[in-house]
């Protein structure tokens, strides 16, 4: 009697909350990592990251070198440092510390599927597709405040599976790890995942230029590839000495990883404006919502077209359907070519 009176009490509630688009669940049937309470509800705490010795003393808000850089930027083009995202509070003092927690760098616990089951699925998907075996060849350390988790003894997070579907996505399409001196400018690096990820997997490449319109970003990213002992191939790039290092070293591939998507439309005419100038054959956009949409629902496929890029290659993140709707973090990969450009041989 008492069931029969819930189950009446719900079904009237129930009617009243769809209005909203709410619905009540049975408990029973919800999973730990679907409870506001469970144990991927938040991000870890900072203060339990590992971190490698003299970390904490260089990696610091008032470091001589991050002041530089803040003043330099200051004085740079407005149109690519005026920010509607990533402003001066976005990335916290504790962040720049624990980079690759769960924070403005990279959601790993926050947003579409990622939970552990997610991760799960994403890591058999990829087993299944590896014919280069990229998840044996790469690693993840859990340093510097990254989730991981472990299936069957090993170790992932989202910075080591995001990269190798990057990767396997520049294959499929230019074929890059048969390809030997290609040069890459990774636009909005953060701070350098997948420079670390490619410049270790792809022997072929030459030189990986990490720049970003954030200071902070440009700051870790020069840390964290001097830590992985990348500096002879990959870089960080100052916003205001990134043309030159172009003209230096002209670039086959640009990429922007959820980087676009968090820009103003005048930001992104000013990179491609860049892009288009020093001759840049290809262009891979990741972006957040899967289409090429500013964070205001702004189209600017439109501006990447505007400057000669035509779209080659879409691709969703998942090559399986069933995939893409429930591993973590579904969205699309685009290639754009402008064939007015040189042709690098990629």
């Amino acid at each position: 009697m008492i069931r029969a009176a819930k189950v009446r009490a719900g079904s009237y509630l129930n009617s009243f909350l769809k209005r909203y688009g709410l619905e009540l669940i049975d408990s029973e049937v919800v999973y730990d990592w679907q409870r506001l309470s469970g144990p991927l509800a938040g991000p870890p705490q900072s203060e339990s990251a590992v971190l490698p010795v003299d970390a904490a003393s260089y990696l610091s808000p008032d470091n001589p070198r991050l002041v530089e850089l803040r003043e330099r930027y200051k004085t740079f083009d407005s149109r690519v440092t005026t920010p509607i995202v990533w402003t001066d509070d976005y990335v916290r003092p504790q962040d720049i510390l624990t980079f690759r927690g769960d924070n403005a760098y990279v959601w790993q616990r926050r947003g579409q599927n990622m939970h552990e089951t997610a991760y799960a699925l994403t890591e058999f998907y990829i087993r299944s597709i590896d014919a280069l075996g990229l998840l044996d060849k790469l690693s993840e350390d859990e340093l510097f405040g990254v989730s991981t988790f472990v299936f069957d003894t090993k170790v992932v997070s989202r910075d080591l599976l995001d990269s190798i579907l990057e990767m396997y996505f520049l294959e499929r399409h230019l074929g890059l790890f048969s390809r030997e001196k290609f040069n890459v400018l990774d636009i909005g690096a953060g701070y350098g995942r997948l420079a670390h990820r490619m410049t270790t997997a792809m022997l072929g490449l030459n030189a990986y230029l990490c720049t970003d319109g954030i200071a902070v970003s440009t700051f870790i990213c020069e840390y964290y590839l001097s830590f992985r002992g990348l500096s002879g191939r990959a870089r960080a790039v100052p916003l205001d000495e990134v043309e030159d290092a172009i003209e230096a070293q002209p670039v086959d591939l640009a990429i922007n990883v959820h980087s676009f998507s968090e820009c103003t439309l005048v930001t992104i005419d000013w990179w491609l404006a860049l892009l288009e100038r020093r001759g840049v054959r290809y262009l891979m956009v990741v972006p957040n919502s899967g289409e090429l949409l500013s964070r205001d629902g702004k189209d600017f496929g439109m501006i990447i077209e505007s400057h000669g890029y035509r779209l080659v290659a879409k691709d969703p993140k998942f090559g399986d359907p069933i995939v893409q709707n429930y591993a973590i973090n579904p969205t699309y990969h685009y290639l754009f070519e402008n064939q007015a450009a040189p042709d690098p041989g990629i």
